[in-house]
């Protein structure tokens, strides 16, 4: 059976040919030559085809890069210098030209992907995101069943089936424990950190983090957030988006129900592997906050716990409800390019 990349070549073939009789223009044989040029999946040799997904991490459309100065940042135009940029994707599933979505088999590499769960990294541990790691991971890689495939479905944020468990013994990448809360509260779905203009975090609110979160089984000690979040009592803003109020007898036992899942599910109706990438802009999360300041009493940033005024239009701009209000609309952090 003659494969795609064959077929297209055969039929250029017998194009040049034509052309010598039809004068076939130049331009012409560039279009055929760029049409089969075009990347396609792999076969596997099972029935199955190779899939490479793309993420790019942004801040106002300009790529993510530790140690960058970025300007015009949210509602009052700060300039922040970005610290930490990771989050778990889970679930991804390619959608066939009917909308019928295909699971994506992950690539069980042992160190980003695991199950249907995988960790894209951006930070490089240089500079202002020291505390990060000097690994990226800006692909998931696996595998689906032969087709044709027009869109691309996925959840920002780990299950509940693994999202309460003990880091320290859960195998790559959930043993990430900057990605992690307590038992109770689980993985951070979506760090971003940045130091601002302003003063939106300092010792004080850092530490009312920790007080915070022993509360809502959510985090450690206020001292572990400063350290994981880059800040280390510096003016900064966060966001670290997880699931909240979470019901256990303990911040050191897993819950049975959280009242808010704060699972974003991210849809393409038109998404091509082959030439399309993912792209995340924090940007657009922030366009209607004011990253320079941090509400009276409360963490620095949104932690994606209620009552925060800092949070509204962040977890707004996420695609989710937040303290008994409707999510004004779909998610705006993740976009085709």
């Amino acid at each position: 059976m003659m494969t795609l990349t064959q077929n297209c070549f055969e039929t250029l073939r017998s194009h040049r040919l034509t052309a010598f009789s039809t004068r076939l223009t130049a331009v012409a044989i560039v279009a055929l030559l760029s049409a089969c040029s075009t990347p396609q999946p792999s076969a596997t040799g099972s029935g199955r085809q190779d899939v490479t997904l793309r993420f790019e991490a942004q801040i106002n459309g300009q790529p993510f890069r530790c140690g960058e100065r970025y300007i015009q940042v949210g509602s009052k135009a700060a300039t922040v210098t970005p610290t930490d940029f990771r989050f778990f994707v889970s679930g991804i599933e390619l959608l066939d030209r009917n909308g019928k979505a295909v699971p994506l088999s992950l690539e069980q590499d042992g160190r980003w992907q695991l199950g249907n769960i995988a960790l894209l990294d951006f930070e490089d541990g240089s500079g202002p995101c020291r505390n990060g790691s000097t690994a990226l991971n800006t692909t998931v890689r696996g595998s689906v069943a032969a087709g044709e495939y027009a869109g691309l479905r996925f959840t920002l944020g780990v299950p509940f089936e693994h999202n309460h468990a003990d880091p320290t013994t859960a195998p790559a990448p959930l043993n990430n424990t900057a990605m992690f809360w307590n038992w109770r509260g689980g993985y951070k779905f979506l760090k971003v950190d940045m130091a601002s203009t302003g003063s939106a975090a300092t010792a004080q609110t850092a530490g009312m983090h920790g007080a915070h979160a022993a509360g809502s089984g959510h985090a450690g000690s206020g001292g572990q957030h400063a350290g994981a979040s880059g800040h280390g009592g510096a003016p900064g803003y966060s966001i670290h988006l997880g699931s909240t109020v979470c019901s256990s007898a303990s911040p050191t036992v897993a819950p049975t129900v959280c009242a808010n899942p704060n699972r974003v599910t991210v849809h393409f109706d038109k998404f091509d592997a082959s030439r399309n990438t993912v792209v995340a802009d924090i940007g657009r999360v922030l366009s209607s906050s004011d990253v320079s300041t941090n509400a009276p009493g409360t963490s620095p940033g949104c932690m994606s716990f209620p009552k925060d005024a800092d949070c509204p239009p962040i977890m707004g701009a996420l695609g989710l409800a937040y303290d008994g209000q409707m999510a004004p609309g779909p998610q705006k952090l993740f976009s085709v390019r």
